[in-house]
């Protein structure tokens, strides 16, 4: 009983040691409590919104932010603040989903392209960046109109634009390790490729690796944004930033809070994901100095 009570005491005490160097860093600090709260909000949202998101009300239509209904109502009588609480669970999956997918698609050809160099790295830069040259949202809309639209063709649209971008990042990022003392002895100890990529190139290239992620996070939020609101996202009556942006063009003289709460989520999550970069990016600085 004594050893287990000292290990419950330790415990919290390891996690605090792990998490201090990145509490000196505000900037990633605010990040996270941004995208924390939002992801809070994201699975809370049957529980702590006021009405259900598809809930229609014809009669109190286009109401103004009020006591009732905290960022008015749409054109449907629809509460706006319950659809974006319900939206940010769409948008966040969407985001990480996507980005998560891109990085395990991309892993294996940027890992590869760095580490074997030669014709490998010919034949996988050569595929990426050819279709690196197309701009993201213009493929995310050639993409999506093959897919799909929805969730699901959303997320695997993301994955198709990010993972070329990853494989490039994955690469550099490997290529500045290969040489190193350490990779140099596992390959003298006769250590096998496969274990000297994944024990120690691909541990030393994740903290620049997680700078990236973050940033196309916040790319990903936007581009579903900008699909939503050319009416290639999620659709009706579902509830998503961008769709809610494009329904609210109609009226946005008579009723500016349908625009201005779901772009506020959108610059909101997007802000907060970028600072997680910039404050991953500085920590990563600070170690190297």
């Amino acid at each position: 009983m004594t050893s287990t009570t000292a290990f419950a005491d330790k415990k919290p005490m390891f996690i605090v040691r792990i998490l201090k160097p990145y509490l000196n860093e505000s900037t990633l600090m605010v990040g996270l409590l941004i995208v924390g709260v939002f992801t809070v909000i994201s699975i809370l949202a049957p529980w702590i919104s006021p009405y259900a998101p598809d809930k229609t009300d014809l009669a109190n239509a286009l109401q103004m932010p009020s006591g009732d209904h905290w960022f008015g109502t749409d054109e449907l009588g629809r509460d706006i603040f319950s659809r974006i609480l319900h939206g940010a669970r769409t948008d966040l999956l969407i985001a990480i989903g996507g980005v998560m997918l891109a990085y395990l698609l991309a892993l294996p050809f940027g890992l590869s392209a760095g580490y074997f160099r030669g014709r490998t790295d010919r034949w996988i830069s050569t595929v990426s960046e050819s279709i690196l040259t197309f701009p993201s949202i213009v493929l995310s809309i050639i993409i999506v109109s093959f897919i799909g639209t929805g969730t699901a063709g959303l997320i695997l649209t993301i994955m198709i634009t990010q993972a070329p971008q990853l494989v490039r990042y994955i690469r550099s990022f490997v290529l500045q390790v290969r040489e190193m003392e350490y990779i140099m002895a596992a390959k003298a100890a006769g250590s096998r490729n496969l274990y000297i990529m994944v024990r120690h190139v691909l541990r030393n290239t994740m903290g620049s690796t997680m700078v990236v992620l973050s940033l196309l996070a916040s790319e990903a939020v936007l581009v579903a944004a900008a699909l939503g609101f050319l009416g290639l996202g999620v659709q009706p009556p579902a509830p998503e930033w961008g769709t809610m942006l494009s329904r609210s063009r109609s009226y946005f003289e008579m009723a500016p809070h349908l625009m201005i709460f779901p772009g506020m989520a959108i610059a909101l999550l997007i802000l907060g994901f970028n600072l997680i970069g910039d404050g991953f990016r500085d920590y990563l600085d600070s170690r190297k100095g």
